[in-house]
């Protein structure tokens, strides 16, 4: 790889089993929406934007071979690693970065970190991320608050209302520079720290100042069945299209 320019890849962690889903017991990234594993949404826009240079995917370790054969039968041709996931969301993301430096190989690397069920995100939402990795340091994809928050106590009770127009809602993808996220990541471990929901707040901890920008409502994170089917319609009205 040429020293001078900057290794773009993608790590999706996709290494969750699901349980808040309830319904079946399929992992909710390998759920299909017109015969397509929604991991396979997810990844053809890292694998059809030409910024991204390689994807690393952090699984479920008895996934893999099956995430191996979709990457054939879908044409999936840029991802150069697939990792066991972790225990935590935390490690899950870091056995891919760990996968991420081996294929930037010393080369300056931008890492766009993203959700397996998320699959709704566009090649142009990647390379907005890039640009802004490149103008800002980082880059997180985010939407502002379109209702009142509310933050409460442990028995419910009315705390704060945090002013709306300073609120926004944390989505993905999550992007830095490698070295940067991966010296975040490094002191977390040593001081045995493997609970943090994202990455955004891992680098917020250790004194970064992620860039929060905005990014498209239904860029939306299967959680619940709700979630699956609101995406389900989402993706077969734009293919009736």
């Amino acid at each position: 790889m040429d020293d001078k320019k900057t290794i773009n890849i993608g790590v999706i962690f996709a290494g969750g089993v699901g349980n808040r889903m309830s319904t079946s017991d399929t992992p909710k990234q390998f759920l299909e929406v017109d015969g397509k594993p929604i991991i396979i949404y997810t990844l053809e826009p890292f694998e059809n934007n030409a910024e991204i240079d390689a994807i690393v995917v952090s699984c479920i370790k008895d996934k893999i071979d099956y995430l191996k054969s979709l990457l054939v039968k879908f044409n999936i041709r840029k991802v150069k690693g697939i990792v066991e996931g972790g225990k935590t969301g935390q490690l899950s993301i870091y056995n891919g970065l760990k996968e991420a430096e081996k294929i930037a190989d010393g080369n300056k690397s931008i890492v766009l970190i993203h959700d397996g069920v998320r699959p709704l995100i566009t090649s142009e939402l990647l390379s907005e991320s890039i640009k802004n990795v490149k103008q800002y340091g980082s880059s997180i994809t985010s939407n502002s608050a379109k209702e009142t928050v509310i933050v409460v106590d442990d028995e419910n009770n009315m705390v704060d209302i945090p002013d709306r127009a300073k609120v926004r809602i944390a989505k993905a993808p999550q992007c830095f520079y490698l070295d940067e996220i991966m010296n975040a990541h490094n002191r977390a471990l040593k001081e045995n720290k493997i609970s943090f929901v994202d990455s955004c707040s891992l680098m917020k901890y250790y004194g970064g100042k992620p860039f929060m920008a905005e990014g498209p409502y239904d860029n939306i994170k299967i959680t619940t069945q709700d979630d699956f089917y609101t995406i389900k319609a989402i993706i077969e009205e734009k293919t009736r299209k």
